[in-house]
């Protein structure tokens, strides 16, 4: 069970954006235009994907001077000042040339330890910000569906001649120069995730010829709504639609994808909403007015939080309907092809994709994953999510199957998941071994809240569920009753009278 149930608190409210700020740090040498890239460390929000530094504005920031800039637009520079610096070492104002590399390395670490502020570095050593080095590049909000939304201004920003870009450990996993024709081959080859933003800058700058050619496109940005992106691509060929659906909070929306470089699958198309629906259809038929083709409309599985805009689609798109027969038979529009595990559903293009089906059971009989066989990425339906839980409900559900396909996909092995709940997750088998991880202690509070002389299912949930909010208790007994389901299946436990004992 994803979906909602009887009962549920209202979805909670889209969140507040906070502002924030980028440096588009670039440089220009014999291999041509390069941009030093970051990547953030995957415990952080938006972790294992690549971007550029930048960071949310600090209530401090106002309190820093920047010539031709005041207010808001001052703040925001110093923002994007100060994260460049941190997450780079690259100082960019007005008397930073004076600074040895020594002195330099030692301020940012002073910064980083919050031994020094911001403003503090630059009074004390003569520094001035100046809004010339930092235009205007563009402005970008994250989607509705994120947890954490920004509002987040970008500035393109030329590496000074004594600048040595320099990686610390710590919230970044790695950070480069690089070209964009590599950094968009690495995205082409699903190696490296990227938000819309860095993906729009990435193709500017690939066409570089002057600054101000560039910021003039950068701020050009295609398929954007009130600033926040229509289309989305984390990786090429994998289109993520978050759609607002009746689902398990704290998730609000179901993830559609629309796989594919010419030929496309739709996946999960969950919104029974008219607009939504309309949304997601406005993507696919511009898609389609670039030269792509439908091919399917596919169903990881047949809970109502993915199923609700099957039949508009199938009826407007004329195309078949697709899924495994467990779900065939619990969903309320025909299939047209039944898919078994193993199969292979090509899809021509540019690069072709070649996505393998597994058979998946354990939250749904009929569930599927799709595997990538040139990226070995995964689009995985409610096996894993990056935002809420994942519900084992039986006796649809079978927890001890479950595990086995957890650990089926973890060993495969997959790379990045795309999930049906909140965004990509860039280390799969990370985030299958968590799952896994978690699975395990939680059965372990199940067998210790056993007692010698049995237990209620309610016993149970009272002990070994201590730790869940109160409305998810309902929730939390049905994963209960799976775990000793599976448990009873081993025989660790028996029961008797509607007790459970240890064996």
């Amino acid at each position: 069970m994803s979906e909602a149930f009887p009962g549920q608190p209202p979805p909670p409210p889209v969140a507040a954006t906070r502002p924030a700020a980028v440096a588009v740090l670039y440089r220009e040498g014999p291999k041509g235009v390069e941009l030093f890239w970051v990547k953030r460390e995957k415990a952080l929000t938006f972790g294992g994907f690549y971007a550029f530094p930048g960071g949310k504005v600090d209530k401090t920031d106002a309190l820093v001077p920047v010539r031709g800039a005041l207010g808001e637009e001052a703040a925001l520079r110093v923002a994007a000042a100060r994260e460049l610096f941190e997450e780079t070492g690259v100082l960019v104002a007005e008397g930073a040339s004076r600074l040895k590399p020594e002195l330099m390395k030692e301020l940012r670490r002073e910064l980083l330890e919050k031994r020094l502020s911001w403003s503090e570095l630059l009074q004390r050593h003569g520094l001035l910000l100046r809004a010339e080095d930092f235009p205007d590049a563009g402005r970008w909000v994250t989607p509705e569906f994120a947890p954490v939304r920004f509002d987040t201004f970008f500035y393109l920003v030329k590496a000074p001649a004594h600048a040595q870009a320099e990686w610390l450990p710590g919230e970044l996993a790695e950070a480069v120069w690089v070209t964009p024709a590599e950094a968009l081959a690495r995205w082409e080859q699903g190696t490296a995730l990227l938000h819309p933003p860095a993906l729009h800058a990435l193709r500017v700058m690939a066409r570089f010829d002057t600054k101000e050619g560039a910021l003039a496109r950068l701020r050009e940005q295609p398929q954007c709504e009130d600033f926040i992106a229509q289309r989305i691509e984390f990786q090429q060929g994998v289109r993520v639609f978050p759609l607002r659906t009746a689902t398990l909070p704290p998730a609000t929306h179901t993830n559609a994808y629309v796989l594919g470089n010419g030929e496309l699958l739709i996946v999960d198309p969950g919104a029974d909403d008219e607009a939504e629906v309309a949304r997601l259809l406005a993507m696919v038929e511009a898609l389609v007015a670039e030269g792509a083709r439908v091919l399917a409309v596919l169903l990881t599985h047949h809970h109502g939080d993915h199923i609700g805009g099957v039949r508009v689609l199938k009826e407007r798109l004329g195309v078949p309907l697709w899924c495994h027969a467990r779900t065939a038979d619990r969903v309320p529009v025909p299939a047209d092809r039944l898919l078994e595990d193993g199969e292979v559903l090509e899809l021509a293009g540019s690069p072709p994709q070649r996505w393998r089906v597994l058979h998946t059971p354990g939250h749904a009989r009929g569930h599927l994953c799709l595997v990538d066989e040139r990226t070995r990425a995964a689009v995985v339906g409610d096996m894993v999510a990056s935002v809420g839980s994942i519900i084992i409900d039986p006796p649809e559900g079978d927890m001890g199957e479950y595990l086995r396909q957890l650990t089926r996909l973890r060993d495969w092995p997959v790379t990045t998941l795309h999930p049906s709940h909140g965004t990509a997750v860039a280390d799969g088998p990370g985030k299958l071994q968590e799952y896994l991880d978690h699975r395990t202690a939680r059965e372990a509070r199940v067998v210790a809240a056993i007692p010698a002389e049995g237990s209620t299912l309610a016993q149970v949930v009272e002990r070994a569920y201590a730790d869940t909010p109160s409305f998810l208790l309902p929730l939390a007994e049905r994963s209960a009753l799976a775990v000793l389901l599976k448990l009873r299946a081993e025989g660790r436990v028996r029961e008797d009278a509607d007790r459970f004992f240890p064996c």
